[in-house]
């Protein structure tokens, strides 16, 4: 039976670097009194070693932990990533690292993690959306540490705000399309409560259309979040189906839209000649589809580098009131509408 290999300690790089051990601490600590040729060899050694700073005492004497904890809906999504990707490459500079938590747009989910999150106490917490459980709400309000709500607009904040209203967003779809001569008009998904950024998407639709004086009623379920790109084409053989008329649709997301386009093909229903598809989120596949998507760019790496950059802000004292980011989506006006 082989012995297992000695873990290599802060006293074990320090020898082999010709230094003291508070010295290899204040070298992984970017401490200014330790010389660039130094830290150089320090970490020469280290790496030599295989050893692994250990910041746990350091960060427990300092009241510190160097992470932002961060909620999502769904690991899959890649707006969601582009989020976390902004926010990680805003924080790196800064030594702050990410501990991400996934909610399955459930906001009982959400308020679990939120609780466990703030059991280790982060320099901050990010969320995506604005609506929480009562509690969850309390444990937020009650944290003391900067609360960013995100890819929302909400009416009462928790604290601070990077994202846009997204009824406001799919008002600006139906406008486009009305504005082309369009009335007929349905929308696909946004009928389920724990999409409560599809819902807003699916409110906005109805209030659009109203206030245009059209009909609202085109309104196809699709299923729980989030909604694929085969319950996309299923929804949109039912709209064929019943409502053979509708000159346009609009999809809570590019990959139910992507759904619908396909069932178009399928049926040797023209698009945009006959109806025009819409989606939201500018996924990749809006724009290498055949027609291309029309849709929405809600910039989703830009909410994350907006919330990073506010996050240090308020850490550096520099921001001190609750503070509201509008990063509006765009329409992408592309080969699927007329």
């Amino acid at each position: 039976m082989s012995t297992p290999r000695k873990t290599p300690t802060m006293a074990d790089v320090a020898r082999l670097a010709g230094v003291s051990p508070m010295t290899v601490s204040r070298a992984f600590k970017q401490d200014a009194s330790v010389s660039e040729h130094t830290r150089s060899a320090i970490l020469e050694a280290a790496d030599r070693l295989g050893y692994v700073f250990d910041s746990t005492a350091s960060n427990l004497r300092s009241q510190r932990t160097d992470f932002v904890a961060v909620t999502i809906p769904s690991i899959n999504n890649a707006n969601f990533a582009d989020t976390v990707r902004g926010l990680s490459e805003g924080l790196k500079a800064r030594g702050l690292q990410i501990l991400l938590g996934y909610t399955d747009y459930d906001i009982n989910e959400e308020e679990r993690l939120i609780e466990q999150l703030l059991r280790r106490r982060p320099e901050a917490i990010v969320l995506t959306g604005g609506r929480h459980t009562p509690r969850a709400r309390r444990l937020l309000e009650n944290a003391s540490i900067p609360v960013i709500e995100t890819w929302d607009l909400p009416e009462t904040p928790v604290g601070h705000v990077v994202g846009f209203s997204n009824a406001a967003a799919v008002r600006t779809m139906v406008d486009h399309f009305v504005s082309t001569g369009i009335e007929r008009i349905a929308f696909i998904g946004g009928d389920a409560d724990r999409d409560t950024r599809g819902t807003d998407r699916r409110a906005g639709f109805i209030a659009a259309m109203t206030e245009h004086g059209l009909q609202a009623d085109r309104l196809i379920a699709a299923g729980a979040p989030p909604i694929s790109m085969r319950e996309g084409a299923d929804a949109m053989g039912r709209l064929l189906n019943d409502l053979p008329d509708t000159q346009a649709v609009i999809c809570v997301s590019d990959l139910s839209a992507f759904g619908a386009l396909t069932e178009c093909q399928r049926r040797g229903v023209d698009v945009p000649g006959q109806i025009s598809v819409a989606g939201f989120g500018d996924y990749e596949i809006a724009n290498i589809c055949v027609p291309s998507l029309t849709t929405l760019n809600p910039f989703p790496r830009e909410i994350g580098t907006r919330a990073a950059k506010l996050i240090l802000d308020v850490l550096d004292g520099h921001q001190t009131e609750p503070a509201t980011i509008i990063v509006a989506p765009e329409l992408m006006r592309r080969h699927s509408s007329r």
